[in-house]
């Protein structure tokens, strides 16, 4: 059967051109077939026909048939033929996308050009359209010359395989980006070229140290450079500032980039008035006083925008989310000054009508809204919203929260909140490695739940094998144990501790606890905890030293001096704890303050007192918090009161205070810090008849000092630390991973100690060569720098810190390296 040739399209064809070829050949159609399908389905493609039998058949009809094949986007060429009544479509498909490659390409990653490409429907296992390629190349090369790469090419291999299958690999050739060789600002006589330059970004003949500075021409940069400029003149005063014209020329080998910039300074602007007009719910009064623009200053745009959005947020505190604030500006050219008048229209107010919660996976949406502060059915506040975001931010299985509100349609005044959170692993599996002169390997094992279950209660069970303690606790916090925020936590534990292994003075000690705390919320930052905790401590092998003895002698017995020392406590505590930091882990603004107290009850068989203060402050040093700076103190003292069996009573030397190590001061050993245990022995003269000694007087007796410490009953620790980007690591871990630099400084000193009791006598060089120091002197600080990295892994936090001293005493032990799992941060 011989069919006519009616029309054949292909992509370079357009349908007006064969439109007028089938004007002549009109018939009803009997009956149609579809040649050339391989992929898609006969079925498939007589839905995409506008045509059915009995149809008549025209040039206009076989126009819709090819513009609805076309879009189905399945085929490449299209022959439409007949005989008599029989309507033939022959078809070739467009060929299937077996695999796409990227060769080359450095600039862009290769995740953003399969996702650019996914948006064109360029995929595996879908048709291949030639036209959306060509664009696709086109566009990529328009990337590569907005930042200066103008000898770069991108070309699109396509490599034909069986069952009309094919290979795509786009070909990327960079080059080199072309610098700039020089920045002219023309027409500026207010500000010098240098001052101007300073504040771009784009940069030329830069000295070889100053590798940060940016020396590739970029579009997008030199659009941000000539906006910094136009702020930097209105936001002093020049208002009617301009730039004219820019100039782009190129060198003849597309290597060098020459920039012109004609400028029109104009001249200085001063306010005359500020008004206010529209409908500013009451608060004009407040309004006014706060407002920073004033008559008679300079013109500045800063402060203008500043402005427009304190007034837009102060009005959305009151749930007018969508205000808009208009500064009009009415300019006096003859005297040169300008009345600002902000107009003012809040809209209607706003109400929530539904909180949504998306991305907690094991949290669940009730333990969320415990610290969301915004309520459903209430007017919209963006205090309350952003209030609420550092409270879920700053709970420690949060990694990232951020929220939108959603406008309802057809509902002007309502909105929904929907709260975007990342989970960060909320349990963890705490370990503790280290090794030093004394201690050698120590090991320390526990697992800690803070979201057990996705219920926001935190769970820990801690065992402990270091060389110098064996321990083992339990303990459960319910921060929400009422709907009001009010908290509930208990703990159980047990330890065996050698302070010779800790790098302390000989003692081994056996402790039991139980307690229970209890906290309630003052407002969104501070809460109050109580707690009360009893003890039963049993000391044995216990060495004398002189700052020991006095605390010891209460409970030996007589009869039985090398008995071990049993005690027991009723310890009461009371804390204070602010924090307004904008995460729970790694946070990089705000401040966190702890002040504690905690005493012994009078029934207790040891009476003291402790009191502590902790407290960090974060400042950002640029706008996405990868620079930041940290500055943080941590102070202590405690000591007995009253008397027990007429024994005036001291702090317990189980108690003292100790420094040294990753946590404190890092550089130094762990607990090398600060007092050393003393022993004095007196000088034996001679054996009286019945055995007694006769010792020499006591200004010639002998004190050997302890190469370990014994800790002090007074602390104070701070530092400095400049957080920076890890290097090699993108700014998407930035909360998993920390690198700072950091100065630590610090003492624990002990102020019952009595120097001048000892300094004249003589110390045992035998023993220690190490002199005497007054360890009631606070004075007597360490400090240190180095580099700290952490890592918030699988396992835990890890922190690797490399330190060395900066001031140091005699007696301390150095530590350049150290590692830890399960640091708190």
């Amino acid at each position: 059967m011989k069919f006519k040739l009616l029309v054949v399209a292909g992509l370079i064809l357009s349908i007006t051109s064969f439109a007028n070829v089938a004007a002549e050949s009109e018939f009803v159609v009997q009956d149609i077939k579809i040649e050339g399908l391989q992929r898609v389905a006969l079925g498939a493609a007589l839905t995409y026909l506008p045509v059915k039998v009995g149809d008549e058949m025209n040039s206009f009809r076989i126009s819709q048939l090819i513009r609805s094949l076309y879009s189905s986007t399945h085929f490449e060429s299209i022959q439409i033929l007949r005989d008599g009544g029989v309507l033939l479509v022959r078809v070739k498909e467009r060929p299937t996308i077996s695999s796409i490659i990227f060769d080359g390409n450095d600039d862009i990653k290769d995740e953003q050009l399969q996702e650019s490409l996914d948006g064109s429907n360029i995929k595996i296992g879908e048709p291949l359209d030639k036209t959306v390629l060509t664009s696709i190349e086109n566009g990529l090369k328009d990337f590569y010359y907005s930042i200066g790469k103008y000898n770069a090419d991108v070309s699109a291999i396509i490599t034909p395989l069986p069952r009309n299958r094919v290979d795509v690999k786009l070909l990327f050739e960079e080059g080199d980006a072309a610098k700039i060789q020089q920045i002219n600002i023309v027409g500026n006589s207010k500000f010098s070229d240098k001052e101007l330059l300073d504040q771009v970004e784009l940069k030329f003949d830069t000295p070889w140290w100053d590798f940060l500075s940016e020396t590739r021409y970029q579009k997008q940069k030199l659009s941000g450079d000539m906006e910094t400029i136009t702020s930097y003149y209105k936001d002093r005063g020049y208002l009617r500032f301009n730039i004219d014209s820019t100039q782009v020329s190129m060198t003849p080998e597309k290597s060098g980039i020459y920039i012109t910039l004609n400028v029109d300074e104009g001249e200085l602007y001063t306010i005359s008035d500020v008004e206010l007009i529209g409908d500013l719910l009451g608060h004009e009064a407040y309004i006014k006083l706060v407002l920073p623009l004033t008559k008679g200053e300079l013109y500045n745009q800063a402060e203008v925008t500043y402005t427009e959005e304190f007034i837009s947020k102060y009005l959305g505190r009151f749930g007018y989310a969508y205000p808009t604030v208009t500064t009009i500006p009415d300019i006096n050219e003859e005297d040169k000054t300008v009345k600002l008048v902000l107009s003012v229209d809040p809209g209607k107010r706003i109400y929530v009508r539904r909180i949504n919660f998306a991305g907690n996976g094991s949290t669940s949406d009730e333990v969320l809204r415990q610290s969301v502060n915004q309520m459903e059915g209430s007017w919209l506040s963006n205090a309350t919203l952003e209030s609420s975001k550092n409270s879920l931010s700053r709970l420690t299985y949060m990694e990232k929260v951020d929220f939108e509100t959603i406008r309802i349609p057809g509902e002007d005044d309502k909105v929904d909140v929907n709260f975007t959170v990342k989970e960060q692993p909320s349990g963890s599996f705490n370990a503790g490695i280290g090794y030093g002169d004394r201690t050698k390997l120590s090991l320390q094992a526990g697992i800690q739940q803070d979201n057990f279950l996705g219920t926001g209660k935190r769970i820990a069970f801690n065992v402990s094998t270091v060389s110098y303690q064996k321990s083992v606790q339990l303990s459960y916090t319910d921060p929400y144990f009422t709907i009001d925020g009010i908290s509930l936590g208990g703990s159980v534990s047990y330890s065996e501790f050698d302070g010779s292994s800790a790098n302390l003075i000989q003692y081994n000690s056996k402790q039991y606890s139980v307690g229970g705390t209890i906290g309630y919320p003052i407002d969104e930052f501070n809460r109050i905890n109580f707690g009360l905790t009893y003890s039963s401590v049993e000391l044995f092998q216990n060495t004398p030293y002189v700052q020991t003895t006095r605390f010891n002698n209460q409970f030996i017995d007589p009869n039985n001096p090398d008995a071990a020392i049993k005690y027991d406590s009723f310890l009461g505590s009371v804390a204070w704890l602010r924090s307004t930091l904008n995460r729970g882990v790694f946070p990089t603004a705000g401040s966190s303050q702890r002040a504690s107290f905690s005493i012994t009850t009078p029934n207790s068989d040891v009476n003291y007192f402790k009191t502590e203060v902790d407290a960090k402050w974060y400042f950002p040093l640029s706008r996405n918090q990868r620079w930041s700076f940290l500055a943080r103190f941590k102070a202590g003292y405690g000591n007995g009161y009253g008397e027990v069996n007429g024994i005036d009573q001291i702090l317990p030397f189980t108690q003292h205070f100790t420094a040294g190590g990753s946590d404190t001061l890092r550089g130094f050993e762990n607990n090398t810090v600060g007092p050393r245990g003393l022993q004095v022995t007196p000088q034996l003269i001679l054996t009286d008849p019945n055995g007694v000694p006769i010792y020499s007087d006591p200004s010639n007796d002998t004190i050997t000092i302890s190469t370990r410490s014994l800790g002090g009953n007074a602390m104070a620790l701070g530092g400095l630390e400049l957080i920076v980007p890890t290097p090699f690591v993108e700014a998407d871990f930035d909360n998993s991973v920390r690198s700072s630099i950091f100065l630590d400084v610090g003492n624990v000193w002990d102020t019952e100690f009595d120097y001048n009791k000892y300094k004249s006598l003589d110390v045992n060089k035998s023993y220690n060569n190490d002199g005497l120091l007054d360890y009631s002197d606070p004075t007597l600080y360490r400090a240190s720098y180095g580099v700290s990295v952490q890592w918030l892994s699988p396992m835990g936090p890890m922190v690797f810190s490399f330190s060395k001293a900066l001031q140091e005493r005699e007696g301390d032990d150095m530590k350049f390296f150290s590692f830890n799992i399960g640091q708190t941060f």
